[in-house]
């Protein structure tokens, strides 16, 4: 099977890609099929041949992910970063809920001792 993928090129920090069309066991820096275009992220440069690119896909080549995710990004949505400081004012929240809520166990007590308190009373003037 044949496999549309990225071909690493230039030194380590200075990275481009060549796509190319190659099987889908070889390394990725092996022999290939055909070359259809280039990547460079430094600059964001992507360059491909749409017609060498339709005919691999109709002649039943698959996209590697990497590939895909050059080719269509909408696919691949970048995850939302949360802030330090959203999750400090949520875990305020948070304390604050449990504050309330420790409050409230705490006057249930009270007021269930105060009900032992009043049986009490009404048991000892009913003797």
């Amino acid at each position: 099977m044949l496999k549309i993928k990225l071909k690493p090129n230039g030194k380590i920090h200075q990275r481009s890609f060549r796509i190319v069309v190659s099987p889908d066991r070889s390394k990725s820096n092996g022999k290939f099929v055909d070359d259809i275009g280039f990547y460079t992220p430094q600059t964001k440069t992507l360059q491909i041949d749409q017609e060498k690119l339709t005919e691999w896909l109709k002649n039943g080549a698959q996209l590697t992910q990497g590939v895909d995710k050059l080719l269509h990004p909408e696919k691949y949505p970048r995850p939302v970063k949360v802030k330090k400081e959203k999750i400090e004012k949520v875990e305020e929240k948070l304390e604050k809920v449990e504050e309330k809520t420790e409050e409230k166990v705490a006057e249930e007590k009270v007021e269930e001792k105060v009900a032992e308190e009043k049986v009490e009373e009404v048991t000892e003037e009913n003797k």
